[in-house]
């Protein structure tokens, strides 16, 4: 059966693709113009508005520093965003590349990848990232790297799932049969078709780092204070908790969405392409 075309597949997501693609479309928009928007400072104090409830100047509030929450909340989204993107986009291209040479040349070359892979995949993700920021020091572009790294084995295997199934097909053959060199048929004949599915398992993996940042951001394994992310808020906002829910449930309702939308636009996707045979 023929895949369906970009525009039967945008005509049958239906609200629950685009509900949740208008809610990222806004997250990105704030987070990216964070910069040009009429918000007070995310650092800054303010004495004369300590841990005030939301109001007119206000609208989300302001933390037991003073600080806008709202302000920190859209600054904070940036670095979410940031390692929520910049991670699995490393560990997608890695993980392609590999798992694409491992499906298809197949041999002692899949043998070599998949042992290093599930070395990789030995090593508990968390306790691989306290070791590193312990001994470096936590960072934005060090966040990126080791998380980015520890995706790499599940790129691969999905990478190379769907090359073993599309290695095979009339085409792949055919193009051998007349002479077309390896990188050609990688380049030209399977990677189309391995991509596809390779981003729609991405945004799933986004969702995850994004949470995976939240809980080492409230473990203070981040952007080091004052500088706002979604986890510190979360942090800052438990010592009072009962008095002041506000501090914590803004940015933990932030993250809940983002991450849910992520997941609901990827499963749509993925239903709506029909991948059902591949490695998803």
């Amino acid at each position: 059966m023929a895949a369906p075309s970009p525009m039967q597949v945008r005509d049958r997501l239906g609200f629950r693709f685009w509900l949740p693609a208008v809610w990222i479309a806004i997250v990105v928009a704030l987070a990216t113009t964070a910069n040009l928007l009429p918000l007070p400072s995310p650092i800054e104090t303010d004495f004369a508005a300590l841990s005030n409830w939301p109001d007119r100047t206000h609208w989300f509030g302001t933390d037991q520093l003073g600080r806008d929450i709202l302000s920190r909340a859209i600054f904070g989204a940036r670095i979410s965003l940031t390692v929520g993107l910049l991670a699995p986009a490393l560990g997608l291209g890695i993980g392609m590349l590999l798992g694409m040479a491992a499906g298809y040349f197949r041999g002692r070359v899949e043998a070599v990848i998949a042992a290093a892979m599930d070395a990789v995949m030995a090593f508990p993700g968390i306790l691989v990232v306290l070791a590193v920021t312990a001994y470096v020091g936590a960072s934005v572009p060090l966040l990126v790297i080791v998380l980015g790294v520890l995706t790499v084995p599940t790129f691969m295997r999905v990478a190379r799932a769907n090359t073993l199934v599309f290695a095979q097909h009339d085409f792949v053959l055919a193009a051998r049969a007349m002479g077309a060199t390896h990188w050609r048929v990688l380049s030209l004949e399977i990677l189309p078709n391995v991509v596809i599915p390779m981003l729609i398992y991405a945004l799933l993996v986004i969702s995850r780092i994004i949470v995976v940042e939240g809980v080492l951001s409230f473990l203070g394994l981040s952007l080091p204070a004052p500088w706002p992310t979604w986890g510190n808020m979360i942090a800052d906002g438990q010592v009072d908790l009962a008095t002041l829910p506000y501090i914590p449930f803004i940015p933990a309702a932030l993250m809940f969405l983002t991450v849910l939308s992520i997941n609901l636009i990827g499963e749509r996707l993925r239903a709506r392409t029909d991948l059902r045979g591949s490695a998803l």
